[in-house]
């Protein structure tokens, strides 16, 4: 009798304390992101359905580019009337994330899709993850009211939105998950939230690709040499330098915003005085691939020549875009940046261009977002497995060199860089 008591105690403590719980958890996590993908993944796909049409007819009526300080007046003048409340973008999911106060105004959605799609028409330098991750992120805040969850599942909420609107935008689920546990603390992974994450982001992807038959841009890396001691010392400095060029992007982003609040008062003449310099710009230089998303010249980045300061002009014009108070996102220029930069690299470096172009691509974009392992999973998953410890290397170089910065100012330090830098933790990096 004792004997079988000490078998079932263990038994009924497994089943009604751990199993039955996870079984809860996963089913009703499971309706939730099917509901939340579905959906986020479905504005991601008229977003960029919009975003393709938008670029073709800016790129076939190169005149419209002459009206885009009038077009940032629109925008900057539409977000002081009625986006005040959501003004913040991204860095608002991260501040309710750290500090739930209100929840986030639907109203994001169709302020952020129209002022990123403004800004790509009239011919701004911008991304589209800042628009996925806002609107993915505001859809599922609902629930919260909706449903009346606790601030511990309205974290897992705007994990959940964020990790559907990156994964359904560029095609990526496994970097769309990663991305969502990762960014939100430097140096933590959020495993609490991990299961619905993957969830909604492989629900989001397929709503996107498959329901909405959205096509994503493809990259190929023909040729990866096996590493050895010696291309792993070439890829330190490569590292280094995706590093420092996350660095500038994101201190660029920053100088123009706050060189904009301090000069013009009135929000809505900031992107006016800005767009006049970019739109001037693009017909002073008579070309065209250094603004909107730019993919054409990324994929140039992989098999032809470039000149080596594209990386330096792209970054120049998506923080004085962004900072100048256009809307978008800055992942895309920040893979325009790392190709090209990678790119200029194959002058110097024993490694193949592509491959260079490739690390580039992940590598700055790891560290202007302090998101190492992201940034690996979406190498693999647009590279393929074979240039993974090229990518990977290069994300985690890139990821401790740009230092404690970012393009997200709300970014807090959950766990230093390094021990050196042990004083830093739990401090935002806007700080």
């Amino acid at each position: 009798m004792l004997k079988r008591t000490r078998i079932l105690l263990p038994l009924r403590k497994f089943l009604f304390q751990e199993f039955a719980p996870n079984i809860g958890y996963t089913f009703r996590w499971l309706l939730l992101s099917i509901i939340i993908g579905l959906l986020a993944g479905s504005a991601s796909a008229i977003f960029l359905i919009s975003l393709d049409w938008a670029t073709q007819f800016r790129e076939a009526n190169i005149y419209v580019i002459l009206f885009l300080p009038i077009g940032g007046f629109v925008i900057g003048w539409v977000y002081h009337r009625y986006g005040n409340s959501v003004v913040k973008g991204n860095n608002q999911l991260l501040e309710e994330f750290y500090n739930p106060l209100k929840i986030i105004p639907l109203r994001m959605v169709p302020l952020v899709l129209f002022g990123t799609l403004m800004t790509h028409f009239f011919g701004g330098s911008a991304g589209r993850e800042g628009t996925a991750v806002q609107m993915g992120g505001a859809i599922s805040d609902q629930f919260t009211k909706w449903f009346k969850l606790p601030d511990t599942d309205r974290k897992t909420v705007i994990t959940v939105g964020v990790a559907a609107g990156f994964a359904s935008v560029f095609g990526t689920p496994l970097a769309g998950a990663v991305f969502a546990l990762e960014w939100l603390v430097i140096g933590r992974l959020r495993y609490e939230s991990i299961l619905p994450a993957f969830l909604a982001a492989y629900i989001a992807d397929y709503a996107c690709a498959d329901l909405w038959a959205v096509a994503h841009t493809h990259y190929t890396i023909p040729l990866v040499p096996e590493l050895d001691l010696i291309l792993l010392l070439w890829i330190i400095p490569a590292g280094i330098c995706f590093g420092l060029a996350g660095r500038l992007f994101a201190f660029s982003t920053h100088f123009w915003a706050g060189f904009f609040s301090r000069k013009i008062k009135y929000p809505p003449f900031r992107p006016v005085v800005g767009g006049v310099m970019i739109a001037a710009s693009v017909f002073l230089m008579g070309d065209t691939k250094y603004i909107g998303l730019g993919i054409p010249t990324i994929v140039d980045a992989f098999s032809v020549d470039l000149p080596w300061y594209d990386f330096l002009i792209k970054t120049a014009k998506t923080s004085l875009t962004l900072g100048a108070g256009f809307k978008g996102g800055e992942v895309t220029p920040l893979f325009y940046v790392g190709a090209t930069l990678g790119n200029a690299m194959a002058e110097w470096t024993p490694l193949p261009v592509a491959l260079l172009a490739g690390m580039g691509f992940v590598g700055v974009f790891s560290g202007a977002t302090n998101t190492p392992m992201a940034c690996t999973f979406m190498g693999i998953e647009l590279f393929g497995s074979a240039p993974g410890m090229y990518i990977g290397l290069a994300c985690v170089l890139a990821y401790l060199f740009s230092g404690h910065s970012g393009i997200y100012g709300s970014q807090v330090i959950g766990s230093p860089k390094h021990v050196k830098l042990l004083k830093k933790k739990g401090r935002r990096i806007g700080k």
